[in-house]
């Protein structure tokens, strides 16, 4: 597994997080890039993108409160979560959003979100 998601924990409503995605290749440079969230028993819900030119596009239970980013080399993608809710507590991953999954894009380890009310 080449990618993985990290920064999840616990929070209280209305506070922050920041997620992190690394790869172990230097393969983020050229493709679009998601953040999805799932819960147990159900499929993973994609949350937010961000395409190879740096356009965002949230889901509507997100938008305004978070913020899909990639860092300057191209080497991380970030979910900076705001005003977080209870039910933004899920576990959370990356990958591409494109529905590509060869080997350096399998699902890689999610992180955990708490959020107490």
């Amino acid at each position: 597994v080449h990618m993985a998601a990290s920064g999840g924990g616990l929070v209280q409503a209305g506070g922050s997080l920041t997620l992190s995605c690394t790869h172990s290749l230097d393969v983020f440079n050229f493709v679009p890039m998601a953040w999805y969230r799932q819960r147990p028993g159900r499929e993973r819900e994609l949350v937010a993108k961000v395409s190879t030119g740096g356009r965002e596009t949230y889901s509507e239970f997100v938008k305004g409160r978070f913020t899909i980013s990639r860092d300057t080399n191209k080497t991380a993608v970030y979910l900076q979560m705001n005003s977080l809710k209870p039910e933004a507590a899920d576990v959370y991953f990356c990958n591409r959003p494109d529905g590509y999954r060869g080997d350096e894009f399998k699902w890689g380890q999610g992180t955990q979100v708490t959020v107490s009310s």
